[in-house]
């Protein structure tokens, strides 16, 4: 039932309910009518039995947990799960592996093990050891994967998996298939942005997703009465179209599997996305580093351990006669014995190898020619650099039906109509609008590509680059998913930027971001200067396995001077190879993007003054080809930087100093930078001619190296 009115969670077992027996079980007090309403339903004997011996089986595997940290063997970082197991359990058994897509969170130990994930396999990642499934001791512990059967690897950044699930489940619709993509999180996490992005864009397409919150009602040490008005999360989306809600107890695993099963039913049917709200209890600290007797008061602490799930659990099972004691007691040390042996397993394997970590930064590109010869074009014909970008995207959707394509206004061409044509050619199931949600953008591309390994996804990550800083989250997911994952998963996405100035846009609309992106390992980035270029690069960039940033300076789109004759077909470029556009021999200018013509204007100035400058254009900034680079100084002695980008903390401070690093013995004069003003780029034209790189920053610069 759509936005199900009903909360059990609220009627058996929230903190709310005033209805307690209590009764000493084990030396401990619990609140046995809390649970009195337990539901075994037509579940056959063997199956409770199999599921109680699941959840105890993850209490031990818990405390194991803590008691590697305290012996200062493992497990550095440790959430226990305690007071979450119903709804762990549950959902760790609806889950199907090799069919759907679980995206669990730091605290889903019991979720992991119940879903498929070895015992072994939990310890392997707590002691951080080589044959780690979730990244070979690459990721934090209490990080479970097992990309194998579906378990996706996550990282420790809150919540924002949301948007990697309706991405993967954007891809299961579009082709068709029935697995369902499972989120975790608890509640906090709904306070982030992107969470309420994800929800949005399931409920517009009606993606298979089922969105898990955990309420435990606590962000580390911020109760949820200051994160949000509505105590229980789900009443804050009540309003959003075909959208199931189903409120559960979090703590039962026969309510929580109920409320599950029922989101299953919903989302297979095509209706739309599912939220299942879980009421929860968090027995002890969030995490090791937590003292959480520090903002609760002992009464508090004391309900909650009342209301023990495993203990209600083992409670029941005897007093319905399910096991006898001497069964149940048999069936808890065979659990503690699996322990000792997949400790004993996982204590024996080997420890990280930390001499590796430069493996898996970045995939092999599709076209890598270290010989590479730039070719001569033939043709008569001239492409602008807007036209190249058209020509190629359009080349490779009909090459290969596995590309798609969203972002901002697409529908209409794009902003500058650099996809013309597509929606069109392509229809909307290819190239399509996406939420006017940058972090939504880059993050649903993520997830799609988790779908199958040869997909690609072309973004426009935002209409101008300037207006990508709320993606960075998702980009920063980007750069280290396939290093994390120790090469099993890598988002396969070109990411189009509209960037740089020169049209009098002024703020958010001329600035530059490639020193930022940068600074970033696990990413490619690509800055073309004239339309062959665009051509070879972006054709490289689409087949490409791994992220990469195409950065299109707008400014250049219609310039003639970066028209080219067409390319061949299937003309290609690899990444990290310049070239000189302008042999010289008395100093070197080393340039990319719009500086690449400015710096060529200048170099014809400087000229009639009888010096000859070398224009390098990079064309690649990550790699960059400093090789080429390299010969030049040998050549000339004398370097000058020029980037459109401003110069303090620009990336011509990181080309600079590696060339005083390495070529210093080569050197006549200090390497110098120029590039645009401090300061915002102005809307106003004076403005804008005062503070980006022009050519006569880069003749001034030029002679005071040639008069060194």
């Amino acid at each position: 039932m759509k936005n199900n009115e009903s909360n059990n969670a609220q009627k058996k077992g929230s903190k709310n309910s005033n209805k307690t027996v209590q009764m000493e079980y084990l030396g401990k007090n619990i609140d046995v009518d809390l649970f009195s309403n337990f539901d075994f339903g037509k579940l056959d004997k063997d199956t409770i039995i199999k599921w109680y011996k699941t959840m105890h089986l993850g209490r031990k595997l818990d405390e194991k947990a803590s008691l590697y940290l305290k012996m200062a063997k493992g497990w550095s970082f440790h959430a226990p799960f305690a007071g979450h197991d119903g709804i762990q359990l549950a959902l760790g058994l609806i889950f199907r592996q090799k069919k759907d897509f679980l995206f669990t969170y730091y605290r889903d130990m019991l979720t992991a093990l119940s879903a498929g994930i070895t015992p072994v396999e939990i310890i392997l990642n707590g002691l951080s050891k080589e044959t780690d499934k979730t990244g070979n001791g690459r990721h934090m512990s209490n990080h479970f994967a097992n990309v194998e059967i579906g378990i996706q690897n996550v990282s420790s950044c809150t919540g924002n998996h949301s948007l990697h699930a309706a991405g993967v489940a954007r891809a299961a619709k579009k082709f068709k298939n029935d697995g369902i993509a499972y989120y975790s999180s608890g509640e906090s996490a709904c306070s982030e942005g992107y969470f309420w992005e994800a929800v949005n864009v399931a409920t517009l397409e009606k993606l298979p997703v089922v969105f898990v919150i955990q309420n435990n009602y606590y962000g580390i040490s911020v109760p949820l009465k200051d994160q949000t008005a509505n105590q229980i999360t789900s009443e804050n989306y009540r309003g959003m179209k075909d959208l199931l809600i189903v409120n559960c107890d979090g703590r039962d695993p026969f309510d929580s599997f109920k409320a599950l099963q029922e989101a299953q039913e919903y989302v297979l049917a095509g209706k739309g996305p599912a939220f299942v709200h879980a009421d929860c209890d968090r027995i002890g600290s969030h995490s090791n580093s937590d003292r959480h007797e520090l903002y609760r008061s002992k009464e508090e602490l004391e309900e909650v351990r009342r209301r023990d799930p495993l203990m209600q659990f083992r409670y029941h099972i005897l007093e319905k006669n399910i096991l006898t004691p001497d069964e149940l007691t048999a069936l808890e040390e065979e659990n503690k014995e699996t322990i000792f042996a997949a400790s004993d397993d996982a204590e024996a394997a080997p420890n990280a190898d930390g001499s590796r970590f430069m493996e898996f930064i970045l995939p092999e590109p599709y076209y890598k020619n270290d010989n590479f010869v730039e070719p001569a074009f033939n043709s008569s014909e001239t492409i602008s650099f807007l036209e190249g970008i058209n020509r190629t995207l359009k080349e490779e959707f009909r090459a290969n039906p596995k590309i798609f394509m969203w972002g901002q206004d697409l529908g209409k061409g794009g902003v500058f109509n650099a996809v013309k044509g597509m929606p069109e050619e392509f229809g909307k199931e290819r190239v399509f609008n996406a939420p006017i949600a940058e972090d939504c953008i880059v993050g649903t591309a993520n997830g799609f590509c988790r779908f199958d390994p040869e997909l690609r996804v072309v973004i426009e990550g935002a209409e101008f680059a300037d207006y990508f800083w709320p993606a960075m989250e998702q980009l920063i997911e980007c750069s280290h998913d396939y290093w994390r994952s120790a090469g099993q998963f890598t988002p396969n996405i070109t990411i189009r930027l509209a960037s740089g100035g020169y049209i009098q846009g002024g703020l958010y609309h001329s600035q530059n971001l490639e020193a930022v992106f940068i600074t970033q390992p696990g990413i490619r980035i690509v800055n073309p200067a004239f339309a062959s270029d665009a051509v070879g690069l972006l054709r490289n960039c689409i087949r490409s396995e791994g992220t990469t940033i195409f950065i299109e300076p707008k400014f250049l789109y219609n310039f003639k001077p970066a028209h080219t004759p067409v390319p061949e077909s299937d003309y290609i470029i690899p990444f990290g190879k310049g070239r000189i556009i302008r042999p010289g021999k008395d100093v070197t200018i080393v340039s990319y993007g719009n500086a690449v013509h400015i710096s060529n204007m200048a170099a014809t100035e400087l000229e009639k003054a009888g010096i000859n400058a070398e224009v390098i254009d990079l064309r690649s900034i990550k790699p960059w080809d400093k090789e080429l680079v390299f010969d030049s100084v040998k050549k000339t002695g004398k370097v000058l930087v020029a980037h459109e980008d401003r110069v303090f903390g620009g990336f011509g401070g990181e080309i600079a100093s590696t060339i005083s690093d390495e070529m210093f013995k080569y050197l006549d004069a200090p390497v110098m930078r120029v590039g645009s003003k401090n300061t915002p780029v102005g809307f106003a034209k004076s403005y804008e001619n005062a503070i980006l790189l022009n050519s006569n920053d880069i003749i001034q610069n030029v002679n005071k190296l040639v008069n060194y």
